[in-house]
């Protein structure tokens, strides 16, 4: 796993998972490799009250409805639709639940305006198809098709992204559960219809922003169950989640670095006065282009870990995280420099008399950085 830049879920978590299946006597839908009751510790941890003789770290910070709703409606025969702001963890969730239900969350099919019908079917091998003429063996199946044929799960990122024809495309696969192949003959010895196996779903996500790209049909609504995904609010949880992330990103780089707490704090409380900022806004202009989501926040910490580490002193001090949230925040010129310029005139320079610590020195950080950019 050491030569991989980022190992997928079932990799990642091989150890712990093959654990949990040998220890795993609860029921299961279809195929899947652990119970519901399983999935949803895999995914959300594990309590003293379970009675294991380990324990299982918790990977997806969130209400433990939406994990519930998302394992059931997977356990049905229906789609599973994630939706929420970008950064909420929504792509992170459908790749743990895929991994512990089918240990492959690598059929994944990435939505954009460039999306066809192939992506979601079958290609051929132009070459195989020159040399011996169409047949299964010179059919390239799409990572949903493999799905089906697994009886896996198959995942669609960003469907919103994609457009109608590939929208209604995915209707007659989530509601007929084959794929019919219309090249190969029928009696010509390979079957000209790929049928599901059973425990074969898809779960998509799309992100609300993306409302009005390409609205989804009535019609294909009906065939998911929805599961919105809100943006964190809880201090606390947020906290976990961007520790927990920013802790894989130092082992990943063999960085040997302190966080301090107070540092994460100034970060915390940062993002929630710039989205509490954008909440009162009266127009788009008069808000960051930022998502603000933790995701985003995660990103802001992670680039100033890299600079205190290779360009700094290796450690991490509110300069540096001030110039990486004012550099990773900065996406219009001069809209959004004049927006943070107003946050550390208006809330840190107050709080850096009143409350000291690490907040002047942020403060400072922060201007040099607008300065730069300006």
């Amino acid at each position: 796993m050491s030569d991989l830049l980022r190992a997928p879920a079932e990799i990642k978590y091989a150890e712990e998972l093959d654990w949990l299946e040998s220890i795993d006597d609860n029921p299961k839908p279809f195929s899947w490799r652990l119970s519901p009751k399983m999935v949803r510790l895999f995914i959300l941890g594990s309590e003293r009250a379970d009675g294991l003789d380990r324990e299982v770290p918790q990977k997806w910070f969130g209400d433990r409805s939406f994990v519930e709703r998302s394992i059931v409606t997977l356990a049905s025969d229906r789609g599973l639709l994630l939706i929420g702001d970008p950064g909420t963890g929504k792509s992170w969730l459908a790749e743990l639940l895929s991994a512990a239900i089918s240990r492959n969350s690598t059929l994944v099919v990435q939505g954009t305006a460039g999306t066809t019908e192939d992506h979601i079917k079958y290609s051929w091998n132009v070459s195989m198809v020159i040399a011996k003429g169409q047949s299964r063996a010179s059919m390239i199946p799409s990572p949903i098709m493999t799905a089906m044929e697994a009886g896996s799960i198959g995942r669609f990122e960003e469907l919103t992204r994609s457009t109608s024809d590939v929208q209604d495309a995915l209707i007659s696969i989530l509601s007929e559960k084959y794929i019919s192949v219309p090249e190969l003959e029928s009696g010509s010895g390979d079957d000209n219809i790929v049928f599901a196996k059973p425990g074969f779903s898809v779960i998509a996500t799309a992100n609300s922003r993306d409302r009005g790209v390409n609205d989804l049909s009535s019609a294909l609504k009906r065939r998911f169950n929805f599961v919105r995904i809100p943006v964190m609010t809880n201090k606390k949880s947020e906290a976990e989640i961007v520790r927990f992330r920013t802790e894989e990103l130092l082992r990943r780089h063999s960085i040997d670095l302190d966080v301090p707490p107070t540092l994460l704090d100034v970060l915390l409380r940062s993002f929630a006065d710039l989205r509490a900022s954008a909440a009162a806004a009266g127009s788009d202009d008069e808000k960051l282009e930022s998502a603000l989501s933790t995701a985003e926040q995660i990103g802001v910490l992670e680039d100033a870990v890299l600079h205190s580490n290779f360009f700094g002193e290796r450690a991490l001090t509110a300069r540096t995280l001030a110039s990486s949230l004012v550099g990773s925040l900065t996406r219009r010129e001069p809209e959004d420099l004049a927006i943070l310029n107003k946050y550390l005139h208006g809330v840190v320079e107050p709080r850096s008399k009143e409350e000291g610590g690490s907040w002047p020195e942020f403060l400072e950080g922060g201007r040099d950085a607008i300065a730069t950019l300006s």
